[in-house]
C-alpha cells in the first residue's frame, strides 16, 4: 500500500505539471482529493482492514501525501491567477469589503422598543425592578388577600432556598420568595422611592405555573403602567390606553371598559379594543364579538397607596398591565405564542 501512495503522489506530480488554468488544477483536486471518487481516499477506505501497526504506518504516509498534494495545488492556484491563466476574474483591493449579515431584531424587542417609545413620549419614566421577589411586594402591598389563588403553589413558583436579600419590608419566612408573577410588584417599590406627580412604565418578564400552549407561557412579559397624581380620573385612564393602541397599530381604534376584579385596583376594569382585522363586523379572531381583550386596568386601590406610605384621600391614580406578546402577535399576526420561545431562525428571518 505504501507503493500505491507512491504511484498516486508520482501520477500526481506529473498530471500537474500540465495543468494550466485554474479549471484544471480544481479538477486535479477532484482527482486526487474528492471525496468520492478521488484515488488518495481509495487507498484510506482500505487502511482500516489492516493489522494494527501496519495501519499507523500506512495511515501517516498517507496524511503526507495528502498536505503535499494540498499544499501544491494552492501553490499552483495562485500562480496560475497572478500569471491571468485564470478564468477567475481579478479582484480589486481596493473596493470596499461586503458588509456583515445582521440578524434580526426579535418582534418581542421590537414591540417593547415601540412601547417604551410611545410611553416616553406621553412623559413616563421606564422602569425594571427584581424578577426575584418577596411577598410583600408581590402580593401583600398590592392587597391580595391571604386565601387569594395567586398565592396558592399551583400558580405561583415559590422559592424554598433561603434568600438573605436585604430588604426595606420584614415578612413572615413561612412566605419567602417568589419568581415575581406581574410587573406589578414595581408598583410600591416605585412609590416608595418617588413622589407624585409620578407616571411610570416597568417592562419585564413574570412567571406563572401554567401549561405551555399556543395562548399561554409559564415565562410570559408584561407592561406595567401607572400614574399617580391629585384629580386623576378614569377618564384619564380611557385617553391614556385609547392613544397607545393607536399609536402601536398606527389606526384609528375603539376602546371599552368592562367591570373586572383584580386586588390593586377599584374600580377595576378589562379593557377591549375594537378588532383590528375585521372592523367589527365579526370574524374568527375576535370570536364574531368585534372586540379583542387587551388587558386589566382601573383605579388604584387605597391600600396600595397605604402600603406605599402616602398620605390617605391625597393621591388618586390609575393602573394597567397588558402582555406585549399579545400585542405583538396581533400586530404581526403571529398565531402561536410559543413561537416567540423556540428561536426558529425561519420565524426570527421574517422579522
Amino acid at each position: 500500500m505504501i507503493d500505491q501512495l507512491k504511484e498516486i503522489q508520482q501520477a500526481f506530480t506529473t498530471a500537474a505539471a500540465q495543468a494550466q488554468t485554474a479549471e484544471q488544477i480544481e479538477a486535479l483536486r477532484v482527482e486526487f482529493l474528492g471525496r468520492k471518487a478521488g484515488r488518495l481516499n481509495e487507498v484510506l477506505r482500505t487502511v482500516k482492514t489492516l493489522p494494527p501497526e501496519e495501519r499507523k504506518t500506512v495511515g501517516a504516509a498517507a496524511n503526507a501525501v495528502r498536505l503535499e498534494i494540498e499544499e501544491k495545488l494552492e501553490t499552483f492556484l495562485r500562480a496560475a491567477q497572478s500569471s491571468g491563466a485564470s478564468d477567475v476574474p481579478a479582484q480589486d483591493l481596493t473596493l470596499p469589503g461586503l458588509p456583515p449579515r445582521m440578524g434580526h431584531v426579535h418582534p418581542l424587542t421590537q414591540v417593547f422598543d415601540e412601547l417604551m417609545s410611545i410611553f416616553t413620549s406621553m412623559g413616563f419614566m421606564v422602569y425594571e425592578g427584581p424578577e426575584l421577589e418577596n411577598d410583600f411586594y408581590n402580593f401583600e402591598a398590592l392587597n391580595f388577600p391571604q386565601d387569594h389563588p395567586a398565592r396558592d403553589i399551583q400558580d405561583t413558583f415559590f422559592i424554598k432556598t433561603p434568600i438573605t436579600r436585604a430588604e426595606k419590608h420584614s415578612f413572615p419566612t413561612d412566605r419567602g420568595w417568589v419568581m415575581r408573577t406581574h410587573t406589578s410588584n414595581m408598583q410600591v417599590r416605585v412609590m416608595e422611592e418617588f413622589q407624585p406627580p409620578l407616571r411610570c412604565i416597568i417592562p419585564g418578564r413574570a412567571f406563572r405555573n401554567e401549561a405551555t400552549d399556543a395562548s399561554h407561557e409559564f415565562t410570559l412579559y408584561q407592561m406595567e403602567g401607572f400614574i399617580v397624581d391629585t384629580d386623576i380620573t378614569i377618564g384619564h385612564l380611557f385617553w391614556t390606553l385609547r392613544e397607545l393602541f393607536q399609536q402601536l397599530y398606527k389606526k384609528p381604534v375603539k376602546i371599552r371598559l368592562r367591570p373586572g376584579y383584580f386586588p390593586f385596583t377599584e374600580p377595576s376594569y378589562e379593557v377591549d379594543m375594537s378588532c383590528l382585522f375585521c372592523e367589527q363586523k365579526g370574524c374568527r379572531v375576535c370570536k364574531q364579538t368585534g372586540w379583542l381583550e387587551m388587558g386589566g386596568s382601573g383605579m388604584i386601590h387605597p391600600n396600595v397607596f397605604k402600603a406605599a406610605g402616602y398620605q390617605a384621600g391625597k393621591y388618586t391614580g390609575f393602573a394597567f398591565g397588558m402582555g406585549p406578546m399579545r400585542l405583538a402577535m396581533l400586530k404581526y399576526g403571529i398565531p402561536d405564542i410559543r413561537l416567540f420561545m423556540e428561536n426558529d431562525t425561519r420565524f426570527l428571518e421574517q422579522f
